[in-house]
């Protein structure tokens, strides 16, 4: 595995060994991994100590891997989630997609090629949006407001009436969102928003 295709992962199971043992395998394919027992010092030092994707049990103690996956989102938008049950339903599957924003759902005993598939795939993931938030980051308030209108499909006469300025000044400000985010269209920058 590549160095650009590994990445910090996290893994959160209150079954001490499976979490050892899994991040073990993770760390024989090139990823930095830790294991958690619990999801709350986790939370403590992960602004710290950000991941590009977490792996994380769905029934544990306090807090469930569903409460631990909202909690996480606030702190970092920008990290793949994977949640992993012993006790699998077909709700909970839909429910860590939809409503958690999870990857995968796997189902316990692991299956290791696809745990390392969907761990490649989430880290590839993480890594794009945190750049794409570290290319759109220099925008001013006024600049993120036209870019996300842009995105949206408006043309700068409707940007402008939307905002309560002038065509000329969407242009500007237009000019501007290329330049800092170093794309040079306006399908860059939707391919960007993505």
């Amino acid at each position: 595995m590549t160095d650009t295709a590994c990445g910090m992962v996290y893994v959160v199971d209150d079954d001490q060994d499976l979490g050892a043992a899994v991040a073990r395998l993770l760390r024989r394919h090139g990823h930095v991994a830790e294991p958690f027992l619990d999801p709350a010092p986790l939370l403590e030092v992960y602004e710290r100590a950000p991941a590009h994707c977490i792996v994380t049990d769905v029934m544990m103690g306090e807090i469930d891997g569903f409460d631990f996956a909202d909690r996480v989102r606030l702190l970092d938008p920008a990290v793949a989630i994977i949640f992993m049950t012993a006790w699998p339903t077909t709700a909970n599957a839909v429910d860590s997609v939809r409503r958690y924003g999870g990857l995968d759902y796997l189902e316990k005993p692991i299956d290791e090629d696809r745990l390392l598939a969907a761990i490649a795939e989430g880290v590839a993931w993480s890594k794009a949006q945190r750049s794409a938030l570290a290319r759109t980051a220099g925008l001013t308030p006024r600049q993120r407001e036209v870019f996300d209108l842009l995105v949206k499909g408006h043309n700068n006469q409707a940007i402008a009436a939307a905002l309560a300025i002038s065509p000329k000044t969407v242009e500007d400000h237009r000019a501007a969102i290329v330049a800092k985010t170093g794309t040079n269209g306006i399908a860059q920058l939707i391919a960007l928003a993505r």
